[in-house]
């Protein structure tokens, strides 16, 4: 099946399929003397367990370390998925019935069904479970030794040295991300994450670029440094990783 052929079908844009090709998330099966990107059945269940783990908010670095895991169980992914979809699918009935209610004219407001309280821990546990089984990667073992080393003092020159970009991302950040200053920090920005934690090679970064916006988490506590900043370090993440 031809890329566009799997955009129509699965309803992912062909530019998300380019750039899950491109950071190593889901390549195609083989491609065309012409060098149009084909897709078979085991890459198409591939995409599927990709947008499960995306429908239950997992960023797509996460993703790529579990799927990448010789040990990885698709059928027991798909199980426990399921009964997170499941959650969900519960929470938005009683919605629909809590509206239901009120057009026939009921008074009584009930708010306990907008609490996501039982689904969010539910999915908390999930991840915690998929990444202590499948998601230790050779990036997360040498994260582990380097930090394991820091004192106080460390982390704190470490801290500081990583808000400091952050600051410069959020000067910068009416400017245009392929600049040649705001390229000149992405540089320094994937220095400063070798340097403290593990080897950031151009796809780790690309992973990570795209968590910062991807993730609300990420873009919360970047956009610290002047709203827009997370999504001006995740352009200007893409331009350099693709060059």
């Amino acid at each position: 099946m031809f890329i566009k052929e799997v955009a129509e079908l699965t309803g992912v844009t062909v530019r998300t399929l380019q750039y899950y090709d491109r950071i190593g998330l889901l390549r195609p099966s083989s491609l065309t003397e012409a060098g149009y990107r084909v897709y078979d059945q085991e890459a198409l269940e591939t995409l599927q367990q990709i947008l499960f783990f995306r429908e239950l908010d997992f960023p797509l670095s996460e993703i790529k370390e579990i799927l990448s895991d010789p040990d990885f169980d698709r059928m027991e992914a798909l199980a426990k998925q399921r009964e997170l979809l499941m959650l969900k699918r519960e929470r938005l009935d009683r919605l629909i019935g809590t509206l239901d209610n009120r057009l026939k004219g009921e008074k009584t407001m009930d708010f306990r069904d907008f609490d996501q309280t039982e689904i969010e821990k539910a999915k908390k546990d999930y991840a915690d479970e998929v990444k202590a089984r499948w998601g230790h990667t050779d990036a997360y073992a040498e994260s582990e030794r380097k930090t394991g080393r820091y004192g106080k003092e460390d982390w704190k020159a470490v801290n500081e040295k990583g808000e400091e970009i952050l600051r410069e991302f959020g000067r910068h950040r009416a400017d245009a991300p392929e600049s040649e200053a705001v390229q000149a920090l992405v540089c320094r920005w994937q220095q400063h994450i070798t340097d403290s934690f593990y080897t950031c090679t151009d796809e780790i970064l690309a992973g990570l670029g795209e968590m910062y916006t991807a993730d609300p988490r990420f873009t919360e506590n970047i956009d610290k440094y002047g709203e827009g900043t997370a999504a001006l370090m995740a352009k200007a993440i893409a331009i350099y990783c693709s060059k």
